[in-house]
């Protein structure tokens, strides 16, 4: 188990073994997950966007769907 101190600034230093095991380099963008009572920390790297595809069930219509948000956006 690794662990790390917060900071007076709510900063942390995810420990080095824990950055080469996900990947994690400076500018990788990390996400604060709240899930049963829990904490995750989650990369928000490829991997994680690929796992993401088709979660929304949306068969292909999801540029479709932004084009139209578009044009009401505009219209207004």
């Amino acid at each position: 188990m690794e662990t790390a101190v917060v900071t007076t600034k709510g900063q942390i230093v995810v420990p080095s073994k824990i950055r080469k095991k996900f990947g994690i380099k400076k500018g990788t963008r990390i996400a604060f997950i709240e899930r049963g009572g829990k904490l995750i920390i989650q990369p928000l790297d490829k991997s994680y966007f690929e796992s993401m595809a088709g979660i929304l069930g949306t068969n292909g219509d999801m540029l479709k769907g932004l084009m139209e948000d578009k044009k009401r956006e505009r219209e207004l």
